[in-house]
């Protein structure tokens, strides 16, 4: 059996469904307002992932913990992260995207503020696996929502560019600890209580934010989905005569084949249908680029300001260097972005994976020569490099699956990741011992490779539409 589930743009004649309106509309100030609110709530994951590892160096001093409890304190975080973005994507398919987005914000928002008056390592671990929980569940929902609404011609660069908006709360992060964290030594208690800002910004989210039109068909919900077409109509100035919207009164058109409802015995979204035939080898590999992306990426940039000041560096200027290496994200993401709809989701997210690779092996061996200079260029490389891949990769997953089975397969695809996430942190301090960051960088970049070729054996989806 194949494994293509999207396939080319029909030709077929009689009215469009309201999927394909949807499509084929221009980018509207709507689907900007969209893009933002979605980006907003990722910016501020970022703010909290990026915080972390500029905790941990502080912690490292002012508790003189060693890195071996701190790693564990990293790794409780993505534990959550990996049950909670197994567990979002699927109450997205039940519950909708909408509201899983905000209730994960809450959850890890709160839970973010809570953990600055932490009295302990133990105290911390417990709390961070609690932000885990909505964190992880949050980025898969929010990708998966905007997937939906962007236009087909578009849609791989719309979703970039809201993966773009992880390196505004990385800078954000940065900015944090290079001018927060190292006022006192509860700088890092401060830090984590800017962190909690989602908690706010959830109930936002709440009211504002559409629902998917392919959720609320899914579920009957027909009158709904219909205004909220035709309110991304209007804002494109191609709003359709009252009487074509036909299909929401009558779920049943004469023609099965352009039906806009789902049976009402379809089956329940699980991972088991994940792995069925048709999905099975792009849910392997896929699920390869998301480990091997997630253990380099975590392993490198929650350890590299205490890296920096083990190379000797002080802990502001480690900070300071970590904001340069940061800035080289936005680039990053912007070529991404530009790629993503001329060469397609695989060649760029390849290529980008290439880039990090060697990037990471010349990171390893600038830390050790001790140049400012070569370790900033290294890093800003790197940066560039994962980040853009990591844009890509959002951009690819939610495509590969039909709308019963895309939060799930979008959230299965980030939890699987997530577990590499929780043995990076533990991985980095034996690395260390064992041959220095040199080797340290080397196994990233090995692991880089990997991914790239996994990245290889994923279909191309470039210009089709997402399976109903």
């Amino acid at each position: 059996m194949t494994d293509d589930v999207a396939t080319p743009t029909p030709g077929t004649p009689g009215p469009p469904t309201r999927t394909e309106r949807l499509d084929e509309l221009p980018f509207t100030r709507k689907h900007g307002r969209l893009l933002v609110g979605s980006g907003l709530g990722w910016a501020l994951d970022a703010l909290d992932v990026g915080l972390l590892s500029f905790v941990i160096a502080q912690l490292a001093v002012v508790w003189s913990s060693d890195k071996g409890a701190l790693a564990f304190v990293a790794s409780a975080g993505f534990a959550g992260m990996a049950i909670g973005a197994a567990v979002g994507g699927s109450l997205s398919d039940r519950l909708g995207r909408k509201t899983v987005f905000a209730l994960t914000l809450l959850v890890y928002g709160l839970a973010t503020g809570l953990s600055a008056l932490s009295w302990s390592v133990g105290a911390l671990l417990v709390l961070r696996f609690v932000v885990g929980l909505g964190l992880g569940a949050e980025l898969p929902v929010a990708s998966t929502l905007v997937s939906e609404f962007s236009p087909r011609r578009i849609r791989g660069r719309v979703v970039v560019l809201l993966e773009a908006f992880w390196a505004l709360g990385s800078i954000a992060a940065a900015l944090v600890g290079w001018l927060v964290i190292p006022l006192s030594d509860d700088g890092w208690r401060w830090a984590l209580l800017i962190g909690a800002l989602p908690a706010l910004y959830a109930v936002f989210v709440r009211l504002r934010m559409p629902e998917s039109v392919r959720f609320l068909e899914a579920r009957g919900r027909h009158d709904e989905a219909e205004r909220t077409v035709r309110a991304f109509e209007e804002a494109a100035g191609t709003a359709q005569p009252a009487a074509a919207p036909r299909a929401a009164a009558d779920p049943r058109p004469a023609d099965p084949s352009r039906a806009e409802t789902r049976p009402a015995a379809a089956p329940r979204a699980s991972a088991a249908s994940l792995l069925r035939d048709g999905l099975r080898r792009r849910t392997v590999a896929i699920w390869v680029v998301w480990f091997m992306t997630n253990f380099s990426y975590y392993g490198a940039f929650v350890w590299l300001p205490t890296l920096l000041v083990e190379a000797g560096f002080p802990l502001v200027k480690s900070f300071e260097y970590t904001l340069l290496i940061t800035l080289a994200q936005l680039p990053g993401y912007a070529a991404s972005a530009w790629l993503i709809e001329r060469w397609g989701r695989r060649g760029t997210l390849a290529v980008f994976l290439l880039g990090s690779a060697l990037a990471a092996t010349a990171f390893g061996f600038g830390a050790v020569s001790g140049s400012a200079t070569q370790i900033v260029v290294s890093g800003m490389f790197l940066s560039f490099f994962n980040l853009g891949a990591w844009g890509a990769l959002y951009a690819v997953t939610p495509e590969l699956y039909p709308t019963r089975l895309r939060g799930t397969g979008a959230g299965w695809a980030a939890g699987v990741g997530r577990i590499a996430s929780i043995a990076a942190p533990l991985t980095v301090p034996p690395l260390l011992v064992l041959g220095g960051t040199p080797v340290l960088f080397a196994v990233f970049g090995g692991v880089f490779v990997v991914a790239a070729v996994a990245a290889l054996a994923l279909p191309e989806l470039r210009g089709t539409r997402l399976a109903e």
